[in-house]
């Protein structure tokens, strides 16, 4: 009965047979590394694609123009400056996903990156999701609210609207596989 209790706070003795917890760590430090350079490639992208989303219409002249950019809605401006904190924490975060792979049963980081990285989804999750609503507002509009849907006007516009959400959910779904494989790999020590 002794042995049971023991088996259970993780006290057996190690065998031949079974893998080393160092080496499933480190494997899983060197695919948090590589999730990381992947939510930043995707949140850098659709932080310059909205930033520099801009399009112009002639009205009757050419004085007289429509225009729609992306900081014209705080929706979109909320959108690429949560994308660019997230981008700039990711920078950061990877110095901690290096020191991983090297010391691999490291306990407080992986903590304290499942804290940060908690904070960065739900700001990720806040902007992409506030962006969405507008893009599809932009798309179909809300005969209600008497809001028309501006993408048959401004249709490269709303390409590169649509378009910069795409990273942002990448972004999103690679955070959560991120917080899922720190708290597995915390488990397993």
């Amino acid at each position: 009965m002794k042995a049971a209790g023991a088996i259970e706070l993780g006290e057996s003795k190690s065998t031949s047979s079974t893998p080393k917890i160092g080496g499933v760590n480190r494997g899983a430090s060197i695919l948090d590394f590589i999730l990381r350079i992947i939510a930043f490639l995707g949140t850098l992208v659709s932080a310059i694609a909205m930033g520099t989303t801009r399009e112009r219409l002639p009205f009757f002249t050419q004085f007289l123009q429509f225009r729609a950019e992306y900081d014209d809605l705080p929706t979109f401006t909320f959108f690429v400056v949560a994308n660019s904190v997230v981008c700039g924490y990711l920078v950061f975060s990877l110095a901690l996903s290096i020191f991983h792979i090297i010391r691999s049963n490291a306990k407080r980081s992986r903590i304290i990156l499942i804290f940060f990285d908690t904070a960065m989804l739900a700001l990720l999750t806040a902007g992409a999701s506030a962006a969405a609503a507008i893009v599809y507002l932009a798309h179909k509009g809300n005969a209600k609210a008497n809001w028309f849907a501006i993408c048959q006007q401004f249709n490269s516009f709303c390409e590169r609207i649509s378009g910069s959400l795409i990273g942002s959910f990448v972004g999103v779904v690679v955070f959560i596989l991120l917080i899922l494989l720190s708290a597995a790999a915390l488990s397993r020590r």
